[in-house]
């Protein structure tokens, strides 16, 4: 899965892939983030049918970091803050499964910790209901190129400037420690 043995990966989906590749792409630990699909059943997925919600896969991104770094349980507390994990199919105005709110796992400890980490949230009152779905990682389809680093890429598009950047700004923020 990686070329460089000491790196890992992680798998989310929160909304549009923008957002979340914004959201990780300058973290302390990671190295690289992707935009792509996953969690349908549809082979050689693409933004046509993805965003047609024809696929049932998720818009997600493949997170590469480094362990040592970085923790997965981190990365999990950082993607439940970029996103609202607690709207069925809906990030804002982009709603459909294709938006759905989703951590594909590779090991049994990844997805006893996010269990761990919801039961946590619920309790302490940071969410009331996450309604964020845990899969076993299976395939990810890299989206196509214009996909990728697309905020970085596109800072004055609309949605970047109206929808990413105030995500963006207000995670940074809040957990400043976290990135470059």
């Amino acid at each position: 899965m990686n070329e460089d043995p000491k790196l890992s990966n992680a798998f989310f989906g929160g909304g549009c892939f923008w957002c979340i590749e914004a959201a990780f792409s300058d973290l302390k630990g990671v190295s690289k983030v992707e935009s792509g699909y996953s969690g349908g059943s549809e082979v050689n997925a693409n933004y046509r049918s993805v965003s047609a919600g024809i696929t049932n896969h998720a818009e997600i991104c493949k997170i590469t970091y480094d362990p040592k770094k970085i923790s997965y349980e981190t990365l999990v507390k950082i993607f439940f803050t970029a996103h609202d994990p607690t709207t069925y199919n809906r990030q804002g105005n982009d709603i459909g499964p294709q938006y759905r709110s989703i951590i594909f796992f590779s090991k049994k400890n990844e997805f006893d910790l996010i269990e761990k980490i919801i039961s946590e949230m619920e309790r302490d009152g940071t969410y009331e209901k996450i309604v964020t779905e845990t899969e076993p990682f299976e395939k990810f389809y890299k989206a196509e190129d214009y996909h990728q680093n697309y905020y970085e890429n596109n800072p004055k598009q609309p949605y970047c400037s109206y929808i990413i950047k105030p995500k963006l700004q207000k995670l940074r923020k809040q957990l400043k420690q976290f990135y470059n």
